[in-house]
């Protein structure tokens, strides 16, 4: 039997589910359906069956996101590769083949979208074994979801008649609502899921078949990558020069070997705050809620809650509330949260891309109040870490030990602070902080100066390999 090959793709920014999902924390990392982030759970649900480690496809600013979480959930060290500018599934599934390529086999890639729900984990699993024979045999397989509804956000795939794997007649774009209405109707079309199986070295065939300009831009791309522990860091000139497509496009369209599997697993791509409440528990009024919510003669609304938020005499809307933004929406209207976001975006606000806390490879910080010539941040070092040697030019800071025990290098000196003890950062200083200790350190940083931008940073040293 041909080993199974996990690729989990790890590269979406979900700005439909802002403001909890943004660029530098997008939804593949979010707890939404459960207590796993999406990506643990994705990983979960083929742990069972998979023969090897996952490759995960990620963007270089989220890796060690990536790393942390499957660490969190005990899963094997994975190889990860780092897309320096996002060039869509084709690409990113060619470097994943040449990745497990590289290590002297020829696996069955089950390609998965991070940021899916599947609800019958174990549905899915048999589905995946029933397909291997064909997919080993060299077809590129598909899983269409069966649908249960004229759904006009996904796209269609026709399938031959039969039963279990068959062919795939043709690919059909987002259509309108009549045409999806037939569709239901006529049986024998399903949703394109986005979730593939096919023999590493089929895919790359295929791939060079009908785009040779993509499979040569990739290979370029991973010959020249950087190695770094279990970073693969793609070239990226090579990388950035590389046409960018989705596998459907590229391959799967044009291939005689597709086929697809039609499948009844509970799948939701979450591509919405009102898809999340469609997968998420709902009461009685079908209002469904994550977070310290009431709701008082509303129906069918949905809430995600940071503090205390009350519904009252509401049908049909979607509330979420972060520590920096407040979305309140019709549930048939969620799909313009994306021009929210391109809004921000134009006017320069951070919110698009960034939570108030900011998470490193580190730790993270949350500025919690800030001003003319002043900022106070609240810093958590994770247990073992430490932050690069740099130094500011326009800010000095303070800071104070809340819990733990921080490491503190100024200049020449090096010193130990615990709980209730302080120190002061002149500019210009060179300094770093670590947390020696088993738990997490907690301080309090208070910057002044006439520029507080986090680009005022030299760095000087760097455990993570940034400039």
């Amino acid at each position: 039997m041909t080993k199974l090959q996990p690729v989990l793709l790890s590269g979406g920014s979900g700005t439909r589910l802002w403001p909890l999902s943004r660029e530098a924390y997008p939804k593949q990392f979010l707890a939404l359906a459960g207590d796993d982030t999406m990506l643990q759970a994705t990983w979960q649900r083929v742990a069972a069956i998979a023969d090897a480690a996952p490759i995960v496809v990620a963007g270089e600013e989220h890796r060690f996101l990536v790393a942390e979480q499957l660490r969190q959930i005990g899963a094997p060290t994975p190889a990860i590769l780092l897309e320096p500018v996002g060039r869509n599934t084709a690409p990113a599934i060619a470097a994943a083949a040449m990745q497990a390529l590289r290590e002297g086999d020829d696996p069955l890639l089950l390609v998965l979208p991070s940021d899916h729900v599947v609800r019958d984990a174990a549905a899915f699993r048999a589905a995946v074994q029933g397909a291997m024979p064909v997919a080993e045999a060299g077809a590129l397989v598909t899983f269409g979801i069966v649908p249960d509804a004229p759904e006009t956000g996904f796209g269609y795939i026709e399938a031959a008649p039969g039963d279990g794997v068959r062919k795939v007649l043709r690919f059909v774009e987002k259509p309108d609502a009549a045409t999806a209405q037939g569709y239901l109707a006529a049986g024998g079309y399903y949703w394109n899921s986005g979730m593939f199986l096919l023999r590493a070295s089929r895919y790359l065939e295929e791939l060079a078949k009908f785009r040779p300009d993509i499979n040569a831009g990739t290979r370029a791309a991973f010959d020249l990558a950087q190695r770094d522990g279990d970073f693969i860091r793609l070239d990226k000139g090579a990388f950035a020069a590389c046409p960018a497509d989705s596998i459907d496009y590229a391959v799967m369209e044009n291939t005689d070997a597709a086929m697809v599997l039609p499948v009844e697993i509970g799948w939701n791509d979450v591509g919405s705050w009102s898809a999340l409440w469609e997968v998420s528990a709902q009461d009685a009024a079908g209002n469904a809620h994550h977070g310290d919510v009431i709701a008082i003669d509303s129906r069918n609304s949905y809430a995600y809650a940071r503090r205390l938020v009350a519904l009252v005499g509401v049908d049909d809307l979607v509330v979420v509330e972060t520590d920096d933004a407040v979305l309140v929406a019709r549930k048939d209207r969620v799909q313009q949260v994306k021009d929210v976001v391109a809004r921000l975006k134009s006017d320069g606000r951070t919110q698009a891309a960034l939570h108030r806390e900011v998470h490193r490879p580190w730790g993270s910080y949350d500025s919690i109040d800030m001003a003319e010539g002043f900022q106070v941040k609240r810093i958590k070092v994770r247990p073992g870490a430490r932050l690069s040697l740099q130094s500011h030019t326009r800010r000095a800071e303070h800071w104070i030990v809340v819990r733990g025990t921080a490491r503190v290098t100024r200049d020449n000196d090096v010193f130990e602070l615990f709980a209730n003890q302080s120190t002061y950062i002149p500019i210009g200083a060179k300094h770093r902080l670590e947390n020696p200790g088993a738990e997490m350190l907690e301080l309090i940083e208070v910057q002044s100066g006439d520029y507080l931008g986090e680009d005022d940073i030299v760095r000087y040293e760097d455990v993570y390999g940034r400039s």
